[in-house]
């Protein structure tokens, strides 16, 4: 058996026994959220509906921001590849890297060229992470003059606006100077090394220039819809989370919710499980309680937040990945290739 074979299967194994170990620990915070489904029936299920609507605009937003990256038209494309990928990362151990190899491949079969995805899937994720970064400190600064922001809260504003800051500073320089992607490129080419794919990287740097100098040129003919399309991916979702709460009576103050989502979707970007299942439903439920709902509403709250984000996109993603097989023919997308764009 060839060493990079072997490496390669150490560390799928590797990821597997860290996601065992990972859901065996949240085990408790798990079963004790899922233990509130009777309470479920307490929902207002005009709040519920209106929840699905904000998850559904979420969605919207980021297929707009999408869009502008792959340089598309097509709608189609764009929303069945993401919806299905999104769909496989949630039921798939290290689920980013496979959402990213699947929507890959989905975009390539329907015709857009392998170098535009592989850029504009890093510059979708780079803007939709900013922002997500970036929610904390809004949060804290909704939160000045209103009500005392507990001290966990606080910190997770000042560890994700600190991230921000560096994510922001590195994507700027990343636009006017070429150092920074150069560093990026030989440092993903040292770590493909590893597993003896060196060779397949040799390209990178130079290929992430030419895709940053026009994504640069796309993104500033459409500054304004990037931006909305990157925020409203989070602030729909964050709707969503408020029409939860409303469905149970709950009014809490909406900074110190606005805290508590942004640090829940920072959990959820851990790769250890899929989808963050189990630091999502273990964070946001107690940090909903510092932000001041009840233990027992705030698993309640968590249960059918979950329920509207993480677990009904998993048949829609399924019947988006049909759709698209259908009118696109099966995936020919070399899986090589499309692990490569999701190491990039």
């Amino acid at each position: 058996m060839a060493a990079s074979v072997r490496r390669r299967i150490l560390f799928r194994v590797g990821l597997l026994a860290l996601t065992g170990v990972s859901i065996y620990l949240l085990a408790p915070s798990l079963l004790e959220i899922f233990s509130e489904w009777p309470q479920l029936r307490r929902l207002d299920l005009l709040w519920v509906a209106l929840a699905v609507f904000f998850e559904v605009m979420s969605s919207g937003a980021y297929w707009s921001l999408q869009r502008i990256a792959f340089r598309t038209r097509s709608w189609f494309a764009v929303g069945t590849s993401q919806l299905a990928g999104s769909a496989a990362g949630k039921v798939v151990p290290g689920g980013s890297a496979a959402a990213t190899a699947l929507q890959y491949r989905m975009l390539v079969r329907a015709g857009i060229p392998a170098p535009r995805v592989g850029s504009g899937l890093a510059a979708s994720w780079a803007a939709t992470t900013a922002a997500a970064l970036a929610l904390p400190v809004l949060g804290l600064l909704a939160a000045l003059g209103g009500a005392a922001v507990p001290k966990g809260l606080r910190n997770v504003a000042y560890l994700g606006g600190a991230a921000f800051l560096l994510l922001a500073v590195f994507g700027l320089l990343s636009l006017f100077f070429d150092r920074p992607l150069r560093l990026v490129g030989n440092a993903i080419r040292a770590c493909a090394g590893l597993f003896g794919k060196r060779r397949r990287f040799e390209e990178l740097s130079e290929r992430l220039l030419r895709e940053r100098d026009a994504l640069r040129h796309t993104f500033a003919a459409h500054p304004l819809l990037a931006i909305l399309g990157a925020v409203g991916k989070w602030g729909f979702d964050y709707v969503a989370l408020l029409c939860v709460l409303a469905a149970l009576s709950l009014r809490p103050e909406p900074a110190l919710v606005l805290l508590a989502f942004a640090s829940a979707s920072l959990l959820g970007m851990i790769p250890l499980t899929p989808g963050g299942l189990g630091f999502v439903e273990a964070g946001l439920a107690g940090l909903l309680v510092l932000a001041g709902v009840e233990a027992g509403d705030a698993a309640v709250a968590t249960l059918a937040y979950r329920l509207v984000s993480f677990w009904l996109p998993l048949p829609v993603g399924a019947a988006a990945w049909w759709l698209a097989r259908r009118r696109y023919g099966p995936s020919e997308a070399a899986p090589s290739a499309a692990m490569t764009a999701a190491s990039s």
